[in-house]
């Protein structure tokens, strides 16, 4: 008998933010698996008998590996059980879903991906900030602060261009390397950006800056992860500087 694997979006952290199909696929599961930032309350729907284990770990903590989770995931869908995979904001926005996803896929096992209100998001609602607006802003883009390796780093100045609200994840120990590096390639300094730490929970904490001082305010600031970093770059900011050299230039 195949089992059933369901990647579950919890969302931010906020529980009343979950999804209800969400929490009746956790109503029915025979095992939970749960990451470190989702809401405890949610083991509340947990069924009698059913088994509840937490997989998270915090970055440079050594925590449970994804080869240790992806075994527990393989024997308990080779034993028929429906596996409830609980992953903090969506599970397809840097949430490793992939590899579980080939566990299943390789067990013969079905899958079902209910989707989660994503952290950007929530940190775009808590800051009162449109991502994408008419005339301004055409394009959002999902990046990363923090990857396996240098080599893998996404493209952050092909990201933050004129028209594009980008969010970044997973970067407050890179807030200078992502100011430095976009500044050094001419991103204006002036770039108004905002830290958005625990987006979505109730103690949402909110650090407006700009580019030029991204790493300072960060510091300052003490913000600490889970922290979502938002930079905007509207293309009436763009104009602006743009007639602004323009003018500097006739002038001298």
């Amino acid at each position: 008998m195949n089992g059933k694997l369901v990647l579950i979006g919890c969302g931010p952290g906020a529980i009343d933010l979950m999804t209800l199909r969400a929490l009746r696929r956790i109503e029915s599961a025979d095992l939970v698996l749960y990451d470190r930032l989702v809401n405890l309350e949610l083991l509340t729907y947990v069924k009698p008998g059913a088994i509840y284990q937490y997989v998270g770990k915090r970055a440079g903590d050594g925590g449970r590996q994804q080869t240790d989770i992806n075994l527990r995931i393989r024997e308990a869908l080779e034993a028929g059980a429906t596996v409830a995979r609980l992953k903090s904001g969506d599970p397809l926005i840097f949430g490793r879903a992939a590899e579980e996803i080939d566990i299943a896929e390789d067990c013969g096992a079905d899958i079902e991906i209910v989707p989660g209100i994503t952290s950007s998001l929530a940190a775009a609602s808590d800051s009162l900030i449109t991502v994408t607006e008419r005339a301004e802003l055409q394009s959002f883009i999902v990046t990363t602060g923090r990857t396996a390796s240098d080599q893998s780093r996404p493209d952050w100045v092909q990201c933050v261009q004129p028209g594009v609200c980008v969010a970044f994840y997973m970067s407050v120990a890179r807030a200078w390397k992502i100011q430095s590096t976009l500044m050094a390639a001419g991103i204006p300094g002036i770039l108004p950006a905002i830290w958005v730490e625990r987006a979505g929970c109730d103690d949402t904490r909110m650090v407006s800056t700009q580019l030029d001082r991204l790493a300072l305010d960060a510091e300052q600031n003490k913000i600490k992860n889970p922290a979502i970093l938002l930079l905007r770059y509207p293309h009436s900011l763009a104009g602006a500087l743009k007639n602004s050299v323009t003018s500097s230039s006739q002038q001298a």
